[in-house]
C-alpha cells in the first residue's frame, strides 16, 4: 500500500475551511471541487460554469468492532456559517452525522482533509486529486477525480470497515435544475475496477448535458493507485420516497449491516452505490481508492452577441471536446485510467514536489502552486481538434469575457512553462484564426475559428504586441524552430500593424501615440509605462525571432525602433519616480485608423459623441502597478528593452511605496472590491503627484491579484526579493479559506487567467531563463534550491557558495513521455539588484506583511 504521504505548501483549519472548493478534473474537461470540510461541490461538468450545483454525492464510513458500530459521512461537521437558511442549514447533506474534526492540507493539485473524532476509533484522509504533468497535456487531461481514502484503527479492537461512494446522476441537468426520469446506472466490471456507469435516454443528443457518469472502485493491488479491500456490494438506484425518505431508506440500509440491496419495487432516484469492505486490526490503516468519472461531449462554443440568460455569451455552433475524442463514454476513461493511476500520481508529485523542496518563500510556493488551477477550471477547454481556448474567468452559471483575450493572457505564465504545446495552439489561434490581412489582431477570437475567427473587429495594444513576446517564449521554451517559421509571416504582420497610418505608431519613433485598447477596457490615447512596455518588449522580441529565421531587415528595422522607443520613453515618460502616460487627444476619430477603438456607448445615448478632444478614463500621471508588466515577461525571456535598469528598478519601488495599502477602511473604489477592511494589497493605480482626471480609467482603485503578482514578479526579477514576497504573501493572505476561496482568485469572474501571472514567480525568484533551443537554463549565482518548469524539463537546480566561487548542480525529473534531455545550466557573474534604495521620491520601499502560520 503507498503510504508516503502527499507534499503540502498550506494547511487550514477551523473557520478557513469556509470557502476551500479547490477543482479538480482534467484541463479542458470541467471539475469538481473538493471542498475544505471533504465535500464534494460545484460539480461544473456541462461545458460552462456551475457554481453552487451541489447534488447529493457523497461517501461515507461504517465501522463495526466488538464494541459496536457507527456510520459517519467522510467530512468534517459543518462550520457556523452553514447553519442558518431560510429552511435550516442550506448545506447539502446536512443533517447526516460527521466527523468533528477537519483540517484541510493542499499543494495543488493534491488536496487531503484529515478527519478525527474524539468520540471515534478511527482516523480517516480524504485524499483527493487529478494528474498535473508538465509537457503531457493529455495526462493532465482526463475527466476524472481520484478519491482516495485512508482509514487508520486508533482504537483496541479490530474494525469492519465499510466505505460507500454515493454518485446522483447528474447528466442532464436543466437550467431549473430538474433531472431527467431516463437517468440510470448499470453494473459493469473492468480490469482492475468495478464500475456503476451512468447514462441519460431522455436528454437531446446535442445538448450541453447529455453524457455520461461513472463511480468506481479500483481494486486492491500493487501501486499507488490501487485500494485495498473488496466490493461487497452496491445499489444502481435509491429508493424515490416523500419526506426526504430516500436518503433515510439508504442510510438505514448502509447503517444496519454496511450492506446494500436493491430497493424494492417502485419508483427510483437514479443515485448510485458502490461499497468497498475491509478488516482493520488495532493500529493498521486500509486505503480505498475511487473514481468519478464524466464525459460531456457537446460543448458549445462562445457568441460575440451578449444574448441573454441561458446562452449569455455561449454560441450554437458545437465545437466539441478534445477529451470526447479519446474515450468513448464515462466507462471508459475509467478503463483508461485505472492501469496508468500510479504513474500519473508520481509523475504528478514529483512536479509539485519541484516547488515545495525548493528555496522559494512559503507563500510563493503556495502561489505558484494554487492558480494552476485556472488551467483545471471551467475557465479553460479544448476543442475537438485539440486547440486550447479560455474565457477571461466564469460567472456562476456562464462564461465571463469569451475570446482568449489577448491582453488578458499576456499576464499568466503558467500555460507556455506547464503546457507548451497547448500555448503552441494559442499561438495559431492568435497569428493564424484571428489575425487578418492587415496585420490587425481580433483580441476575442471567434468560434468556429474558421468562420468566426477574425469577427472581433477590434485590435487590443497591449494583447496584440504582448502575443509577439509570449510567441518568442514559446519558441524558447520549446526549441520548435519549424512552428517559429510556421507563424513567422503572421507575426510579421502583427508588428507591422503598429506603424499603418493613423495606427499606435505611426511614425515608427518607437512611442505609441495613437489609440490603444488596452486591458483597461478602454481606450488610451498617448504613450504609457504599461502600453510602451509591451510595444518595446514585442520589437526585442521580433528582432531575435528576425535574425533566426534570416529575416535581417526586418531584424533591423526592430531594433532601430526599439532603441529610439526606450530612449523615448526613458526620456518623456519616466518622471523620476515612474512612467506615467502622456495624453494625446486625437481630436476627431478622422485621426484613429479602423479596428483601434470599441464604440461604448457610455454616458451618450449617441455613441459617436465620445469627447476625443478631452478624452475621459485615461491614465495621465498616476503610478500603474503593472507599468512594466512587459518588461518584466521580457527579462524572462532574456530579451533586452533597452529601458534604463535604474529607471525600471525605481518605478517598480515606486509601485511598492505608492501603491501598497496596509487597509482599505479609508479607501474610496467606486466599482468592484476585492480587498477590504483591515486587508493588505496593492492598489491598481494611485495618483502620488496628483493630477487625477476627474473620470481616470475605471478600474484605477481596484485591487487585482494578476497586477500584484506581476509587480511582485518585477521585484523579484530586479533582485527585491523580499518585497516580492510581502506582495504575494498579502495575497494569499486574502485568500485564506475565511474570506476567500484559496483556489480562485477572481477578477471579472471566478478562476481568473490573470491570476496565473504568479505562476511567473518559480522562475522570477532566481531571474531563470530557459532556452531548450539551446540547451540551456541560466540563472543568478542565488544560493537554495530553485524549480525549474518548462514543458518536459522539470527539475531542481541547486546552488551553493564555495571557497572558489558558486556552482550549481541539477536533478531532472522524468514527468513527461519522452521528456528531453536535461538542460545546461549557466550561473551569471552576479546577483541582479540590491537592497531597497531611494526612489527618487524619498524613503525605503516598505512592504507588507508575511504568511502566517498554519
Amino acid at each position: 500500500m503507498h503510504d508516503t504521504p502527499w507534499p503540502v505548501v498550506r494547511r487550514y483549519r477551523g473557520d478557513r475551511l469556509a470557502h476551500i472548493a479547490m477543482p479538480v478534473g482534467g484541463i479542458g474537461t470541467g471539475s469538481v471541487s473538493f471542498g475544505g470540510r471533504g465535500q464534494l461541490l460545484d460539480w461544473e461538468l456541462f461545458n460552462r460554469p456551475a457554481k453552487g450545483f451541489t447534488p447529493d454525492s457523497f461517501f461515507c464510513l461504517r465501522a463495526a468492532g466488538a464494541s459496536g458500530s457507527f456510520t459517519r459521512v467522510l467530512e468534517s461537521a459543518l462550520l457556523p456559517g452553514e447553519y442558518a437558511g431560510h429552511v435550516g442549514s442550506p448545506s447539502a447533506l446536512h443533517g447526516l452525522p460527521r466527523f468533528r474534526e477537519g483540517e484541510f492540507a493542499a499543494a495543488y493539485p493534491f488536496g487531503q482533509v484529515r478527519l478525527t473524532d474524539p468520540e471515534l476509533p478511527v482516523a480517516a484522509t480524504v485524499r483527493v486529486f487529478n494528474p498535473l504533468v508538465p509537457g503531457d497535456a493529455d495526462a493532465s487531461g482526463i475527466p476524472a477525480l481520484v478519491y482516495r481514502v485512508r482509514i487508520r484503527n486508533t482504537g483496541t479492537e479490530e474494525l469492519a470497515v465499510d466505505v460507500c461512494g454515493n454518485l446522483q446522476h447528474v447528466a442532464g441537468r436543466r437550467h431549473t435544475g430538474e433531472l431527467p426520469a431516463g437517468n440510470a446506472f448499470r453494473h459493469v466490471e473492468l480490469d482492475g475496477a468495478t464500475v456503476l456507469a451512468g447514462h441519460t435516454t431522455e436528454v437531446p443528443e446535442d445538448a450541453e448535458s447529455w453524457g455520461t457518469l461513472a463511480l468506481a472502485a479500483v481494486a486492491g493491488g500493487p501501486g499507488a493507485g490501487a485500494g485495498t479491500g473488496t466490493v461487497t456490494s452496491h445499489r444502481l438506484t435509491w429508493a424515490r420516497r416523500s419526506w426526504g425518505d430516500s436518503l433515510l431508506d439508504f442510510w438505514d440500509d448502509f447503517t444496519a449491516d454496511g450492506r446494500l440491496a436493491e430497493p424494492a419495487e417502485g419508483a427510483r432516484v437514479p443515485t448510485g452505490s458502490l461499497v468497498v469492505s475491509d478488516r482493520v486490526p488495532a493500529g493498521a490503516e486500509r486505503e480505498f481508492t475511487f473514481l468519478v468519472a464524466w464525459h460531456f461531449p457537446h460543448r458549445r462554443g462562445w457568441s460575440h452577441r451578449f444574448q441573454g440568460p441561458p446562452d449569455y455569451g455561449h454560441g450554437d455552433d458545437v465545437v466539441g471536446n478534445h477529451y470526447a475524442t479519446r474515450y468513448a463514454d464515462a466507462a471508459d476513461v475509467v478503463r483508461g485510467l485505472v492501469p496508468r493511476l500510479a504513474d500519473h500520481e508520481r509523475r504528478t508529485r514529483a512536479y509539485v514536489e519541484t516547488v515545495t523542496s525548493s528555496s522559494l518563500p512559503p507563500a510563493v510556493q503556495d502561489a505558484v502552486l494554487s492558480n494552476a488551477a485556472v488551467l483545471k477550471s471551467p475557465t479553460c477547454f479544448r476543442i475537438a481538434d485539440g486547440t486550447f481556448l479560455a474565457w477571461e474567468g466564469g460567472n456562476p452559471d456562464h462564461g465571463s469575457c469569451h475570446g482568449s483575450c489577448t491582453h488578458v493572457w499576456n499576464y499568466q505564465y503558467a500555460l507556455e512553462q506547464l503546457f507548451p504545446d497547448l500555448a503552441w495552439t494559442m499561438r495559431e489561434v492568435e497569428f493564424v484564426h484571428a489575425l487578418d490581412e492587415r496585420g490587425l489582431m481580433s483580441f476575442r477570437a471567434g468560434l468556429p475559428l474558421d468562420r468566426e475567427g477574425t469577427g472581433w473587429r477590434t485590435a487590443a495594444a497591449d494583447g496584440q504586441l504582448g502575443a509577439l513576446v509570449r510567441l518568442y517564449r514559446t519558441w524558447r521554451l520549446t526549441g520548435r524552430d519549424d512552428l517559429l517559421a510556421a507563424l513567422w509571416p503572421g507575426a510579421r504582420r502583427a508588428l507591422a500593424f503598429a506603424w499603418i497610418p493613423l495606427g499606435w505608431d505611426a511614425d515608427r519613433d518607437g512611442l505609441m501615440e495613437g489609440c490603444q485598447h488596452s486591458t483597461s477596457d478602454v481606450e488610451y490615447y498617448g504613450p504609457s509605462g504599461i502600453n510602451q512596455s509591451w510595444y518595446l518588449a514585442a520589437l526585442a522580441a521580433c528582432e531575435r525571432m528576425a535574425r533566426a529565421l534570416g529575416d535581417h531587415a526586418f531584424a533591423g528595422t526592430c531594433a532601430d525602433i526599439l532603441a529610439r522607443g526606450a530612449a523615448r520613453t526613458d526620456a518623456e515618460l519616466f518622471n523620476g519616480a515612474y512612467n506615467e502616460q502622456k495624453v494625446l487627444p486625437p481630436g476627431s476619430a478622422d485621426n484613429i485608423a479602423e479596428g483601434l477603438r470599441i464604440r461604448y456607448g457610455g454616458d451618450n445615448p449617441d455613441v459617436g459623441s465620445d469627447d476625443l478632444v478631452d478624452p475621459d478614463l485615461q491614465i495621465g500621471p498616476g503610478c500603474m502597478g503593472d507599468q512594466l508588466a512587459g518588461h518584466t515577461l521580457a527579462v524572462l525571456c532574456g530579451l533586452d528593452d533597452r529601458l534604463d535598469p535604474e529607471h525600471t528598478r525605481t518605478a517598480l519601488r515606486s509601485v511598492l511605496r505608492h501603491n501598497h495599502r496596509d487597509g482599505f477602511h479609508a479607501h474610496v473604489n467606486h466599482l468592484r472590491t476585492f480587498a477590504l477592511g483591515a486587508e493588505h494589497g496593492l492598489l491598481n493605480c494611485t495618483y502620488p503627484r496628483g493630477g487625477r482626471p476627474e473620470r481616470p480609467f475605471p478600474y484605477c482603485n481596484e485591487v487585482w491579484t494578476g497586477v500584484e503578482y506581476t509587480a511582485a514578479l518585477g521585484l523579484a526579477a530586479q533582485g527585491d526579493r523580499e518585497a516580492a514576497g510581502h506582495v504575494v504573501a498579502d495575497v494569499r493572505n486574502r485568500y485564506d479559506g475565511r474570506a476567500r476561496n484559496p483556489f480562485n482568485e477572481v477578477e471579472c469572474g471566478n478562476h481568473y487567467v490573470r491570476s496565473m501571472a504568479s505562476f511567473g514567480l518559480a522562475h522570477a525568484w532566481p531571474r531563470t531563463v530557459v532556452d531548450a533551443g539551446a540547451g540551456t537554463v541560466e540563472l543568478d549565482p542565488l544560493p537554495g534550491r530553485w524549480p525549474v518548469v518548462a514543458g518536459g524539463h522539470v527539475g531542481v537546480v541547486h546552488v551553493v557558495r564555495g571557497a572558489a566561487g558558486f556552482a550549481a548542480e541539477a536533478v531532472w525529473e522524468s514527468v513527461a513521455e519522452g521528456s528531453a534531455g536535461p538542460l545546461t545550466v549557466r550561473l551569471r557573474a552576479a546577483p541582479a539588484g540590491a537592497d531597497a534604495e531611494d526612489d527618487g521620491d524619498g524613503g525605503d520601499a516598505g512592504a507588507g506583511p508575511v504568511l502566517p502560520p498554519a
